[in-house]
C-alpha cells in the first residue's frame, strides 16, 4: 500500500470515529429537559465524558501503528523508544483542562442565548452545534497529538510534513507540504482535519503536500470556493497563494476600497479584489499584483 493510501486510510478512520462520537453526544444532548437545562445536562455529563474520553483513547491507540506503517512503506525501519499509552490522551481537553469542564460549554452557550431572549429550542440547537464542534475537535486532536508523540518516540524520524486530506480550507492549504521538526506543535483550528506524516515519505510533487498542485487539481468553481473569486483569480494569474490567503487576515475597507495591513510595510496594500476593479486590462492587473507583492 502506498504511503498516501496509508495516510488517507488512517485519516478516514479518525474522521469516522469523530463523527460517530459527535452523533452519540448529540443523542445525549437530545435528552436534556428544556425546563431544567443545567441540571439535566449535569446528570448526563459523566456519560458524555466517558463517550468522548473513550474515543480520544481509541484515536490515540492507532498512532504508533500508523507511523510505523508509513515509515515501513518509505523503506525506513526504526525502533520506538516507547509505546503509545492511549489512556494518557483521554479525559483531557486540548487546552489542558478536564473534559468535564469543556463539556459544560454547550450549556453555558445555551443559557447565555436564553438570557438574551432566544427560545429554548433555538438555544439548545446552538448548544448542540458547540457540542458537535467540541467532540470532533477533541477526538481529532487526541489522534494528532498521539501521532506527534509516536514520531518523537522514534529518534531516527526528524520531523513531519503537513498533508491535505479531503476538502481543506485556505489557511490549512498554504501549510501543506511544510516540514516541521519533531517537537514543533501542529497548528490547527476547530474541526481541522489536516494530518502530519513522518518526513521520510515527503513527495514534493504530491497533490496532498503541494498547495499549488492541490489548487490546480480543483475546477474553477472549487478554486473560487477555496479562495474567493478574486483570490482564486489572482492565483490563476500567477499570484503567490500564501500572500493572497494571508492578505485576508488583515483586510479592511477605507474610502470604499479594500486594503490589507498584513505584510504591508508602512502603507496598506491593495487586496486582489480591489486590484481587479482598478486594473485597466490584464497587463495592468498583473502589474498591480506584482507591485503589491502578490507576484514576484
Amino acid at each position: 500500500m502506498a504511503v498516501d493510501e496509508i495516510a488517507v486510510g488512517h485519516a478516514d478512520r479518525q474522521v469516522t470515529l469523530a463523527r460517530r462520537t459527535a452523533l452519540e453526544l448529540a443523542r445525549l444532548w437530545r435528552a436534556i429537559e428544556s425546563g431544567n437545562i443545567a441540571a439535566s445536562w449535569g446528570a448526563l455529563l459523566p456519560q458524555a465524558v466517558a463517550v468522548l474520553g473513550t474515543s480520544q483513547a481509541t484515536a490515540a491507540a492507532s498512532a504508533g501503528v500508523y507511523v510505523d506503517d508509513v515509515l515501513a512503506e518509505s523503506g525506513v525501519a526504526v525502533e520506538a523508544a516507547g509505546r503509545i499509552a492511549p489512556g494518557a490522551f483521554a479525559g483531557i481537553a486540548s487546552d489542558g483542562r478536564p473534559l468535564a469542564s469543556l463539556l459544560l460549554q454547550p450549556v453555558l452557550t445555551t443559557l447565555g442565548q436564553i438570557r438574551q431572549g432566544a427560545r429554548p429550542a433555538q438555544a439548545l440547537s446552538s448548544g448542540r452545534f458547540v457540542l458537535d464542534l467540541i467532540s470532533r475537535t477533541q477526538v481529532a486532536d487526541a489522534g494528532r497529538v498521539a501521532v506527534g508523540t509516536a514520531i518523537a518516540a522514534r529518534p531516527e524520524v526528524r520531523g513531519y510534513v503537513r498533508m491535505v486530506v479531503g476538502k481543506t480550507c485556505s489557511r490549512c492549504l498554504i501549510l501543506a507540504g511544510r516540514r516541521y521538526r519533531w517537537n514543533q506543535g501542529f497548528l490547527r483550528h476547530p474541526r481541522c482535519d489536516r494530518r502530519h506524516i513522518p518526513v521520510a515519505e515527503y513527495a514534493p510533487d504530491d497533490v496532498s503536500t503541494d498547495p499549488k498542485a492541490y489548487f490546480d487539481s480543483l475546477d474553477p468553481a472549487g478554486q473560487d470556493e477555496l479562495l474567493g473569486k478574486a483570490g482564486a483569480q489572482a492565483v490563476r494569474e500567477g499570484a503567490d497563494m500564501a500572500k493572497v490567503v494571508n492578505a485576508r487576515r488583515g483586510m479592511q475597507t477605507a474610502d470604499g476600497r479594500l486594503y490589507t495591513t498584513e505584510a504591508a510595510g508602512r502603507r496598506p496594500r491593495l487586496m486582489p479584489e480591489q486590484i481587479f476593479r482598478d486594473a485597466r486590462d490584464r497587463e495592468d492587473a498583473i502589474r498591480l499584483l506584482r507591485l503589491h507583492g502578490y507576484i514576484t
